[in-house]
């Protein structure tokens, strides 16, 4: 599917209500491979892009070129192109925090919105201090090059022992693939400023659609309160889904789990 000059890879299978998953970082559409085929049996249609910088997609140059207008743009341009009137958005990560903004700026375009691990731009943004100092590492990966060297030094020992990916090999893979491993961190860079630590929480228009947030008691890096408190900026409800025991890597350690989540919250009819 193409939005202007970039290029982006769109998998699409089975059919009913239109489901679009959106993935985060250092993910690919691949985060999402025991979740779609289970969403596909359950009667939705279901499509999997490649968000830009990553995977198949285009990884244009320039952190301009990353900002989040234009990755709502990019969505935009997806659900346009599946010829869908309204479709559902489940994001997770960087995913869920651009399913947020678009249904608070494209609401006509979205049906219902699931958001896995990341909450509401605003309640994430006043979270506090314990959330502050769990995002450390947006302020070490904010400098071109030095996230990068972070991120490889010692034989990737932060992906292997912080980053607690359940499919880490493959994910260093995959970075190393097209200048990924640049390219993904744009998306901190255009959107996580150093100076986000202490300017005021961005305003958003009230989100106009049923809400799902899932969070995870194991997650290290985003607290419960991120999440509970995006209710205050859900006009038409907000549903909140506490899984016990699991990760950060909701879609990978627990789809089962996501999958009933999503088919119970998600009409198919």
């Amino acid at each position: 599917m193409q939005n202007g000059p970039v290029t982006l890879s769109v998998q699409v299978q089975g059919e009913g209500p239109t489901i679009v998953l959106l993935h985060g970082w250092p993910d690919t559409s691949a985060v999402w491979d025991l979740v779609a085929p289970a969403l596909v049996a359950n009667g939705y249609r279901v499509a999997v892009p490649d968000l830009r910088g990553c995977g198949r997609s285009s990884k244009p140059a320039g952190t301009p070129n990353y900002a989040m207008h234009l990755l709502v743009s990019d969505l935009h341009a997806i659900v346009v192109a599946l010829g869908a009137d309204k479709v559902s958005l489940v994001g997770h990560d960087w995913g869920a925090n651009l399913a947020w903004v678009a249904t608070a700026y494209e609401p006509t375009m979205v049906e219902r919105l699931v958001a896995v691990s990341v909450g509401h731009p605003t309640a994430f943004r006043s979270a506090g201090l314990e959330q502050q100092i769990k995002s450390w590492y947006t302020l070490l990966f904010f400098h071109e090059g030095l996230g990068e060297a972070f991120l490889r030094k010692n034989d990737y020992e932060a992906m292997r022992t912080w980053l607690g990916h359940p499919r880490v090999e493959s994910v260093i893979e995959e970075l190393e693939r097209d200048g990924q491993m640049s390219s993904h961190l744009q998306w901190y860079r255009a959107n996580i400023p150093p100076e986000a630590f202490v300017a005021r929480a961005p305003v958003l228009p009230p989100i106009q659609v049923p809400t799902l947030g899932v969070w995870s008691s194991g997650d290290a890096a985003l607290g419960e309160r991120q999440m509970t408190e995006s209710a205050a900026y859900c006009a038409d409800g907000f549903t909140f889904a506490r899984l016990e025991g699991v990760g950060h890597w909701i879609p990978l350690e627990a789809a089962d789990e996501l999958v009933e989540q999503i088919v119970t919250f998600v009409p198919r009819a």
